[in-house]
């Protein structure tokens, strides 16, 4: 991806129209990866029943804004394993900017972890070969069992349906809720951005109606009209 960690936000860095991360039921993508200190760690190397990996770096304000949701639901699930998958600036601006070398992205993973994130932090490489291969979007969440299948996904992150998907799952459920996108609330947003930098903000504002149309109406509508997959908590793929 030539341009993976662009320097300007813009809607055309994302394919809003077609998922390509793993399905429901399939292997989820394994990589050996680094901590925010440097030492090696694997996505699929956890102790719980369950991982819930979120994807999410400090410019990106739905991250930001889900983060207090993703503290409580970690605490109510204590043996299940919880990490965020640091990936590329999803909004960069002059005060943090694209990265242009592992240094940088280690660095603001760093800040991430100094912010009180509790869960594991995996750190992606700088072409954001992980990222890639779960689908490339900011805010995706997975939730894998013990064996490595993919027992639920969403291309956003909303507290509130992973934590019914994974209370379904704990009580030996399939998973079949529906994740409606939610835009964060503005006041995150704004902040979340005014920390980025100049720039952060109107690239921001430039793609603003795009994210609106494809994410919160077509999207959304696209998913009522889905059915959902029912696959079991300790399904083998």
């Amino acid at each position: 991806m030539a341009n993976y960690n662009y320097g300007e936000f813009s809607t055309d860095d994302y394919n809003l129209d077609e998922y390509h991360g793993p399905e429901l039921g399939t292997k989820a993508p394994d990589f050996a990866l680094q901590d925010p200190t440097g030492k090696a760690i694997s996505i699929l190397d956890f102790d719980g029943d369950f991982l819930v990996l979120e994807f999410g770096s400090i410019t990106c304000p739905l991250f930001q804004g889900r983060r207090s949701g993703m503290t409580k639901l970690s605490d109510r699930h204590p043996n299940t394993s919880f990490a965020v998958l640091y990936v590329r600036e999803a909004h960069p601006g002059k005060s943090i900017g694209a990265h242009k070398g592992i240094e940088d992205k280690q660095a603001c993973a760093n800040q991430l972890l100094n912010d009180g994130e509790g869960r594991r932090i995996l750190v992606d490489d700088f072409e954001g070969t992980a990222h890639s291969a779960y689908g490339s979007y900011p805010n995706a969440v997975f939730i894998i069992n013990k064996k490595g299948c993919v027992v639920f996904k969403s291309d956003w992150n909303i507290p509130s349906a992973t934590a019914k998907a994974l209370d379904a799952l704990a009580a030996g459920k399939p998973a079949a809720v529906k994740s409606y996108f939610r835009p964060v609330l503005p006041h995150i947003a704004i902040k979340t951005l005014r920390q980025s930098g100049e720039g952060s903000l109107a690239d921001f504002l430039k793609g603003l109606p795009t994210l609106i149309w494809k994410n919160l109406i077509k999207r959304n509508v696209l998913l009522l009209f889905n059915k959902e997959q029912k696959i079991m908590p300790h399904a083998d793929c």
